[in-house]
Order: structure tokens, then C-alpha cells, then sequence
């Protein structure tokens, strides 16, 4: 139950993160000021202790789940922003100028040319996000946010008695492995909507 807990706001919190990143992303792609100012609002987040956030965040959401994805969601946008800005900025000038040519307008452009083309960038950027944020999910057991931190904190908690080693080990193992997982989910996810041409 607590690894399907676990997995379950990671994936929550990643695609939450995942639209506001591509969102912002392609708001300012094209200005140099607000790319650099963006990315660096998302990179002073992580600056930010784990327990701090948290603490920041009960006061306001209180205890469970919704300080736990807040915090998440914050703590991934940076990667997939990043890699956003990457992809959308790597786009060929002429690929995009013959479309414009062929009457397509930005929107379109953006949606048929620009998105598909950095969505590998995008997808790295997800896969970041995910092995950061499966970790600290673990922390957040200190604002009763749901997942594996539970058990680790909950064995933590009991040192000197015999299981509780063990069970604090178990949590441990469990993230590792599912962020394995996951990681190998988001291969096929590539295989499956990254082109054979831009693969190669």
C-alpha cells in the first residue's frame, strides 16, 4: 500500500509539474530575460531544505497530502523547464520558417513542429524530475505526507529494537527500486512517441 502511495503522488505530482513547466516554458522560450528569469525562480526552489519547505507549507495546507505534492511540484519543475526551454530553443529556424511558409500559423507551428520535436528534451527533463522527487517523497513522512518515508521513519523512530534496521532498510530498497521502475517505464514511453528520425 505505501509503495503504491508512493508512486502514486510522484506520478500526480510529475504531471502537475510537466504542464506548468512546458506551460511557462513556452511562454518565454523566445525572450532571453524570461527564460533566465524563469529557470532561475525554479532553481532557487531547490536551494530550499526539504524540511524547510515543508515547514513553510503545513502553516498553510496543514499535515498530508496536499504540502506533500506542493512541495513536489516545486521541487520538479526546474529539470523539466530546463529541458523544456532546451528543446524548444534546439528547434532548426528552418524547419519552423517553412511551415510559417506553408501558412501555418504560431500556434500551430508550436503544436505540430515545436512541442514534437522537443519532446525527447522534455521527456529527459521528466525523468530527472521523477528520480528527484521519488526521494524526497521520502521526507515528507514528517508532514504525514503518504509513501514509503513512513516506514523509514516509522523503523527510524524504533532504533535499538530488532526490526527496526530492517524495516527502515526495506523503505529504502523499495524507493530505489521503484524509481528504477519508473525510470524504465519513461524508455518505453520514448520508444513509443519519440520518431525513429529523431531517435537516430
Amino acid at each position: 500500500m505505501d509503495s503504491y502511495l508512493h508512486v502514486s503522488a510522484v506520478v500526480q505530482s510529475l504531471l502537475i509539474a510537466t504542464v506548468v513547466a512546458v506551460l511557462v516554458g513556452v511562454a518565454v522560450y523566445r525572450s532571453p530575460f524570461g527564460s533566465a528569469a524563469a529557470t532561475a525562480a525554479a532553481g532557487t526552489i531547490l536551494t530550499v531544505p526539504s524540511f524547510a519547505l515543508l515547514g513553510l507549507l503545513i502553516p498553510l495546507m496543514g499535515l498530508g497530502v496536499a504540502p506533500t505534492v506542493t512541495a513536489l511540484v516545486l521541487y520538479a519543475l526546474l529539470p523539466i523547464l530546463r529541458n523544456t526551454l532546451i528543446g524548444l530553443s534546439s528547434v532548426d529556424t528552418a524547419v519552423v520558417d517553412a511551415a510559417r511558409g506553408v501558412g501555418m500559423n504560431r500556434l500551430r507551428v508550436l503544436a505540430a513542429i515545436e512541442l514534437p520535436l522537443a519532446w525527447p528534451s522534455i521527456l529527459t527533463g521528466m525523468r530527472v524530475s521523477t528520480q528527484l522527487i521519488m526521494g524526497i517523497l521520502a521526507l515528507a513522512a514528517y508532514a504525514k505526507g503518504p509513501g514509503l518515508g513512513n516506514l523509514i521513519f516509522s523503523g527510524l523512530a524504533r532504533l535499538g529494537s530488532p526490526n527496526a534496521v530492517p524495516q527502515a532498510l526495506t523503505g529504502t530498497v523499495l524507493i530505489v527500486a521503484l524509481a528504477l521502475v519508473l525510470d524504465g517505464l519513461f524508455v518505453l514511453v520514448g520508444r513509443f512517441t519519440i520518431s525513429r528520425g529523431i531517435r537516430d
